[in-house]
């Protein structure tokens, strides 16, 4: 995973514009963000990570948080989308960018557009992913949303924000994940409070930039995916034909979020219109036992303690994971949130290290999920990806709270350790092909390890 880069403020008047710079790639590529966004919260999740990291692999890449989300100002209401377009050229400017290409995503993709009509000197291309040049369906424009569906957005948020709402729209591919939609909802919190998020979605109704298309001269890529459900595809077809030369590729996927579903055909799309070529990616193939951990019951705590206390509560719990994962020789690859991804060269190890985890934790009055696989990992930089990787997740998403299982895999490879295990069934993990063996760490050899 990539080190978390410094968060810096840029001046746009009297706000103050949180952004980050990583990456020293020969051009500057500005991600303009949708809904929500958290520069420093980006970098807690393997899959968002990845994405950020491979655009920053050919580029220098410049993130930042719109006022009233993330590290950046509060806002008492929405800014109209002009005085948000300066906002682009404040961190431009901070970043000492004088020109960049531009990546719209969402909602940030209107804004794009409208900063390279007005700054085409600052703007040396335009890729635009999942928008629409307007919201709202029209009687001239078929291609948007119909009013009562915004309305039920906007409900949803009044009644479920920070719950992870709204993720079967945004993520369908991992709607019925539970570490996903405990991620979601977290990133919620943390973005967006739920007037501000409320004020974003009203805000979607007054957008149109349809008359701006025509005065794009940049050299601009539109990319949508064919089946996603929060803005239709035909909104994408829509910019490219009215934008000047654009070039439109839709790719097959149901995800509106850029870093779910096919990521790196995504980015090679991106990298070959910005560059003219595609790098050549270095992964690498091992075998390795991975090892996923959450805390149970991790909302009850945070609305027991507080933020404050939580967070106290929270640093301590990733210390003695830690700790663990030194003494063990284990590798820490990410935290989302109060989870941890580990990997580790041997299987007992990896599991002799997760029941010294549980114990850790205990006198911080903390139960955890554990689960382990071993498998075949891609290995690109300090990511790590790959089927083992999902098969992981889902065995530690299936753990009771104190409880420890193993894939059949991981179980068969530590005969003769001395270990032992209770069956937990076959069964089917969303996802994977094929049926899996689940087995728990049994506690007699668990207190043997001790």
């Amino acid at each position: 995973m990539t080190s978390r880069p410094e968060t810096k403020y840029a001046r746009s008047g009297k706000l103050h514009i949180a952004y980050q710079v990583v990456g020293e790639g020969p051009f500057d590529l500005v991600l303009v963000p949708g809904f929500i966004s958290h520069v420093e919260e980006a970098w807690q999740t393997p899959a968002l990570t990845r994405f950020l990291s491979s655009l920053a692999g050919f580029s220098r890449l410049i993130l930042f948080d719109k006022p009233g989300t993330g590290l950046s100002d509060p806002l008492p209401a929405v800014a109209p989308l002009d005085e948000r377009m300066d906002h682009v050229r404040a961190v431009m400017d901070a970043a000492g960018s004088e020109r960049a290409a531009l990546f719209g995503i969402s909602e940030g993709g209107p804004m794009s557009i409208l900063f390279a009509a007005t700054y085409p000197e600052r703007v040396s291309a335009l890729v635009l992913f999942g928008t629409m040049a307007r919201f709202l369906r029209d009687d001239d424009y078929p291609q948007g949303g119909a009013p009562h569906h915004l309305a039920k957005i906007v409900q949803q948020i009044e009644d479920g924000w920070g719950e992870g709402v709204l993720l079967d729209m945004f993520a369908p591919s991992v709607a019925d994940d539970p570490k996903a939609r405990g991620w979601w909802a977290q990133f919620q919190r943390r973005a967006a409070s739920p007037g501000m998020a409320r004020s974003l979605i009203e805000m979607l109704a007054e957008i149109d930039v349809r008359a701006v298309l025509p005065s794009i001269h940049t050299p601009t890529l539109v990319l949508h995916r064919a089946h996603e459900r929060a803005v239709p595809a035909g909104a994408g077809r829509y910019l490219a034909d009215h934008i000047p030369g654009a070039r439109y590729v839709e790719q097959p996927g149901v995800d509106h979020l850029p870093w779910l579903g096919d990521v790196d055909a995504l980015v090679d799309e991106i990298e070959v219109f910005l560059t003219g070529s595609r790098q050549t990616r270095e992964i690498d193939r091992v075998l390795a036992t991975v090892l996923f951990t959450d805390i149970v019951g991790s909302t009850e705590h945070a609305s027991r303690l507080g933020d404050r206390q939580w967070r106290e509560l929270l640093e301590a719990h990733h210390a003695a994971i830690r700790r663990e994962l030194a003494r063990m020789r284990g590798r820490e690859v990410a935290t989302a949130g109060d989870g941890f991804l580990a990997t580790f060269d041997g299987p007992a190890r990896a599991i002799r290290c997760a029941c010294a985890i549980q114990e850790a934790v205990k006198p911080l009055g903390l139960s955890l999920r554990a689960g382990l696989h071993t498998g075949e990992c891609e290995i690109m930089g300090d990511d790590v990806s790959g089927i083992a990787v999902h098969i992981g997740a889902r065995v530690a998403a299936m753990a009771e709270a104190g409880e420890v299982l193993v894939s059949g895999t991981v179980k068969d490879l530590v005969a003769g350790s001395g270990l032992c295990f209770k069956e937990r069934g076959t069964h089917s993990l969303k996802g994977v092909p094929g049926e899996w063996r689940i087995y728990g760490v049994d506690p007699s050899s668990r207190t043997a390890l001790h």
